[in-house]
């Protein structure tokens, strides 16, 4: 199970290296998801973490898309270490086989779950990046793994406006590009 979460992990410390390089003036700064500053872009991930620890547990599943800002209302690096701590805790090697929804899907392990949901820190990374003008580098491998996940959840998403309208590449974009144009963003 652990080397499944590598890749989860990885993105993870990716989005706590984007958190750690925001000044204190980067937080109100717009980002590219439509609405949200910096803050709101890391208070979601942050809830993130909290939404992982609930499935983990069976408790009840926090909103973590509206008023996302208020997971990050104090010092974003600290709030972001503390949910991610919390949620390591809870990930257990019983709540890694507990069985979550997933869409369509249908039901699979936790574990298996987390493989996929590198997309979320992954993009918020970028798009915080972004927001806050820092040079990000976002690993290949990561975004191949990323790329197969939202074409698995972007239908969701769409629906139900969580996800801007895929944008169009010119032939032969690496996969980076391709990624953030099919998640609605400019490289």
């Amino acid at each position: 199970m652990a080397q499944k979460l590598s890749g989860y992990h990885r993105a993870l410390d990716l989005f706590e290296g984007v958190v750690g390089g925001v000044t204190r003036d980067g937080w109100d700064r717009p980002s590219p998801c439509a609405g949200w500053t910096a803050r709101d872009v890391a208070g979601h991930v942050i809830g993130g973490q909290y939404l992982i620890r609930a499935m983990a547990t069976g408790a009840e599943q926090p909103d973590v898309a509206h008023d996302p800002g208020r997971y990050c209302a104090g010092d974003a690096l600290l709030e972001w270490r503390t949910a991610r701590k919390e949620c390591a805790t809870a990930l257990t090697p019983e709540a890694l086989r507990r069985q979550v929804p997933f869409g369509e899907l249908g039901d699979l392990p936790l574990g298996d779950f987390l493989g996929g949901y590198l997309l979320e820190p992954l993009i918020h990374a970028w798009d915080l990046a972004q927001a806050t003008g820092q040079r990000v580098r976002l690993d290949p491998d990561l975004v191949h793994h990323a790329f197969a996940t939202a074409q698995i959840v972007a239908g969701r998403y769409r629906a139900d406006g969580r996800l801007a309208p895929p944008l169009t590449v010119p032939a032969g974009s690496d996969e980076l590009t391709r990624l953030l144009a099919f998640m609605g963003r400019k490289a």
